[in-house]
C-alpha cells in the first residue's frame, strides 16, 4: 500500500489536452519525471506505479499519466498510430501544467510511448527509463507473437476473470506479486462502459502500414540521442529482452539492467532495486 500522504484521492489531478480529461496523479518536488504505465485490461498508472510514487516523490516532482482510453482518462478520436497520439497528448499536458522538459519512466506501452516522444519532441525530454519498452523489439530468438501477448489475445476473444488472472500472473515471475484482490480491479475496469472499444482503437491503430512503421521504434533507434537506460526483466513473457539488444546495440547512449528472476512489471516484483536504479539513473548519482 502507498505510505500516509500519498494516497490516490490525495494525488489525483486532472488536466483538460486536446479535449480529452487526462487523469494523473501527482506527488514531490523539484526536477519532473513523468510515469507511463503499460497496456493491458483495466490499466491504469496507479495500477502500475503506486507503490513506486512516495520513493520517486523524495526526488522528483513526479506525474502517473493515465494515457488516452486508460485508468480515469478519456479518449477522444484520432487518427494515426496510439504512440503518437499519447506522446503529443503528453507533451500538451506538460505545456497544459508549465512543464517544460521531464524525465519519462516507461513501462511497456509507456516505453513506446516515451520512446516515440524522444523521437518527435525531443526537446521536451530529458532522460528516457524505459522497462520491457513497446516498439522497441525485434524478434531474434523468441516466436510472434509472444506468450504474454497470446494470453493478452486470448482474453479480448472471450473475456473473463479466469483469463484475465493468467494473464496478470504471467506478466511476473513470481506469481505471489498478484494478488485476488488486483486481479478483481484490473477485471472490474474492464468491464467498464467505453473501456473495451478504447482498447480495441488503441490495438487496431498499430495495423495500418503507417501505423505498424510508426510502431516498429527499433527501427529508429539509432537517432534517439537521449539518456536512456533500458530495464528488462530476464522472464519477460510480453517483450522478451533478447529482443531489445538489437536497438541497445544502435542506441549511442544506452545502458542496459537485466534483473533475473523478474517478469515484466520490474516496477512490482522487483520495486527496491528498479527505484534505487532508476531514480540514481534520472540523478545522474554517477
Amino acid at each position: 500500500m502507498p505510505s500516509a500522504g500519498y494516497g490516490y484521492q490525495e494525488t489525483s489531478r486532472t488536466a483538460t489536452v486536446g479535449g480529452q480529461r487526462i487523469h494523473y496523479n501527482e506527488a514531490g518536488e523539484g526536477p519532473v519525471a513523468i510515469l507511463l504505465h503499460g497496456a493491458g485490461p483495466g490499466v491504469s498508472g496507479w495500477a502500475n506505479f503506486a507503490d513506486n510514487l512516495p520513493v520517486f516523490a523524495g526526488s522528483f516532482r513526479t506525474l502517473i499519466v493515465d494515457q488516452p482510453g486508460f485508468g480515469a482518462s478519456e479518449t477522444a478520436a484520432y487518427e494515426g498510430d496510439f504512440f503518437s497520439h499519447s506522446a503529443a497528448t503528453v507533451v500538451g499536458l506538460m505545456d497544459e501544467l508549465g512543464i517544460e522538459k521531464a524525465h519519462i519512466v516507461g513501462n511497456s506501452l509507456g516505453g513506446g510511448v516515451g520512446t516515440r516522444m524522444a523521437l518527435d519532441h525531443p526537446g521536451r525530454v530529458d532522460r528516457l527509463a524505459l522497462m520491457g519498452p513497446g516498439g522497441m523489439t525485434a524478434r531474434l530468438f523468441t516466436p510472434e507473437p509472444t506468450l504474454g501477448h497470446t494470453r493478452l489475445y486470448d482474453f479480448n476473444a472471450a473475456p473473463s476473470r479466469e483469463k484475465l488472472a493468467v494473464f496478470m500472473r504471467g506478466m511476473v515471475h513470481d506469481a505471489s506479486f498478484v494478488t485476488e484482490e488486483m486481479i478483481d480491479d484490473r477485471f472490474e475496469r474492464s468491464q467498464r462502459p467505453g473501456a473495451a472499444e478504447a482498447f480495441e482503437r488503441f490495438r487496431t491503430s498499430f495495423l495500418t502500414p503507417e501505423g505498424s512503421r510508426r510502431m516498429q521504434l527499433w527501427r529508429e533507434a539509432a537517432a534517439i540521442e537521449h539518456e536512456t537506460l533500458l530495464l528488462w526483466g530476464r522472464e519477460d513473457l510480453v517483450n522478451p529482452y533478447d529482443g531489445g539488444l538489437f536497438a541497445f546495440s544502435l542506441m549511442p547512449n544506452v545502458s542496459l539492467h537485466v534483473m533475473s528472476r523478474c517478469g515484466h512489471w520490474a516496477q512490482v516484483e522487483r520495486a527496491r532495486e528498479f527505484n534505487r536504479v532508476v531514480i540514481g539513473f534520472l540523478r545522474d548519482d554517477g
